[in-house]
Order: structure tokens, then sequence, then C-alpha cells
């Protein structure tokens, strides 16, 4: 009787009780977590270092192929003739990357993790959650290192210095903002890739283009009419945005489109959330 009451109460709507399951598995979300990790660089010659390497290969092709091979005016695209150009795109290109690796991981972690979903209970999110959690380890990694190269542009004599400033205080909401994004969109088509396999291999393909309509490697002002409009409808475009306005440029990332990127994020979590909830006791016969 004890224990069906136990399944009870973390099975129930109310939310507050549903959190406090998920607290209390809090360790197991923590190892699934810690095994992605050590999984991702085992045997690996270079190890953390992977969690650089891809932005930072990323942003010196971007700096070629912008800058030499087609030539656009760095101020063009930066919106500063002063910032250097690789240090705009690195400071973008650090946040999209957590966001892609993170969702990567959530989608397939209900389907690499059949052996638990179907014989073990516990709240089903720890695993799409955990996935984000293990793309924290490297966004943090890569975070510093775009603290260390703005260093260096700031004692490099190329005519731009970094001055720091109060609004990186605003940093933790952001990453709570796009944390939630995240989540919402990590239990939604963690739960879709259950039922159709197609939806982790269509993401693959969908993240690539996805960083193209948002302001990753580009800013806002460089596009103009409909291409402009759609990437504003991109919540991911206003939380880049407030990566580089906090960290770079010195500025408020609060505007109507970063509190537009958090309400949906905060409704996306809140539905998908829900929607997961009255869905997993469906997993084990689907999976």
């Amino acid at each position: 009787m004890n224990t069906l009451t136990s399944v009870h109460v973390e099975t129930s709507g109310d939310v507050f009780k549903r959190l406090n399951a998920l607290y209390r598995y809090r360790e197991l979300m923590w190892m699934l977590a810690w095994r992605d990790i050590r999984v991702r660089y085992k045997h690996s010659a270079l190890g953390a270092a992977w969690a650089v390497m891809p932005p930072l290969m990323m942003m010196l092709v971007f700096t070629f192929v912008f800058g030499t091979v087609i030539g656009i005016p760095s101020g063009r695209l930066t919106g500063d003739t002063a910032l250097p150009y690789s240090l705009f795109a690195f400071s973008g290109l650090v946040p999209w990357m957590f966001f892609a690796n993170g969702m990567s991981g959530a989608i397939g972690s209900l389907v690499s993790n059949r052996a638990l979903v179907t014989k073990i209970y516990f709240p089903r999110e720890v695993f799409p959650l955990a996935a984000i959690g293990s793309a924290v380890v490297d966004f943090l990694i890569a975070l510093t290192v775009l603290g260390g190269l703005t260093l260096y542009m700031h004692v490099a004599d190329n005519g731009w210095s970094y001055q720091l400033h109060w609004t990186v205080a605003y940093l933790p909401l952001v990453i709570v903002v796009q944390l939630a994004f995240m989540a919402g969109l990590g239990l939604a088509l963690s739960m879709a890739n259950l039922y159709y396999r197609d939806v982790g291999f269509l993401f693959r393909s969908v993240i690539q283009l996805w960083m193209f309509v948002t302001c990753v490697v580009y800013q806002l002002q460089a596009t103009a009419g409909w291409k402009a409009a759609l990437i504003q409808l991109n919540p991911m475009t206003p939380i880049i945005q407030a990566y580089r306005d906090c960290l770079i440029l010195g500025r408020s990332p609060l505007g109507l489109s970063f509190f537009g990127a958090a309400a949906v994020s905060v409704v996306l979590l809140l539905v998908s959330w829900w929607w997961f909830r009255r869905k997993e006791f469906d997993f084990a016969e689907n999976i």
C-alpha cells in the first residue's frame, strides 16, 4: 500500500509534487549526466578540449569564408567596425553549440535508455534533462574560453578594447531562459522521437538550417524585409543576441524581443511538461 501511495504522489498532476519527485531523483539525473560526459570523452586524447573545438573551428571557417572568400566587410556582419568578427562569431557559436548538443542528446535520451524506461519507475523527465545537463559542462568550458578570447582581443592592437560592464550580471538570466527553452523543446521532441524515429533524423538536418535563420554569425540588421521578420520570430535569435549584449557589447539584453523569447520558453516548457506527464505511462509500449 505504501508503494502505491508513493507512485501516486510522484505521478500526481500537482506541479509541486512532481517537482519534489524530480528533486528526490536529482542524484540519478546527475549520474546519467556524468555518464554521458565520461562516454563522450572516453579514449579521447584531447578530452574536454572537444568542448571548445567545434565552435572554434566553425569560427575559423566563417571568418575565412565571410572575410576572405566572399569579402563581406566585418562591420556589416557585426554592426561595429572595431569589433573583431572572430570574437563576434564565437560569442554566438558557444551558446548555439550548447543548444545543438543539448537538444541532440535530449531527443534520443528515452530511446537510448529503453532498459531503464521499461523496468524501473521514476520521473521520465530525468532522461532529457540529464542530457541537457551534460551539455552544460561543455558550455561552461567554452564560455571560459570565450572570456579568454575576449581578453586576448582586448590586449591585441586591433582598435577594439573591452570594458567590463555591469550587464554581465544578466548572464544567469539569459542562461535560465535558454535552459527553459531547451527543456521544453527537449521534452516534446524526446517523446515524439519515441513514437516516430524520424524526429531524430529530421532534427539533425533542421539544426543545420536553423543556425542560419538565427543571428549566430551575423547581426540582425544585416538582413531586411521578410527575412528579418522570419529571423525575429525565432526564439533563439533574441537569446543569442542577449549573450552578446551582456558579455561583449555591454548592453542590457532586456527588451521586447528577449521578454518574448522568455515567454515562449516558459509556455513551451509548461505545455511540453504537461504533455510528457500525460503520456509517460505509454512509453514502455512504444519504445
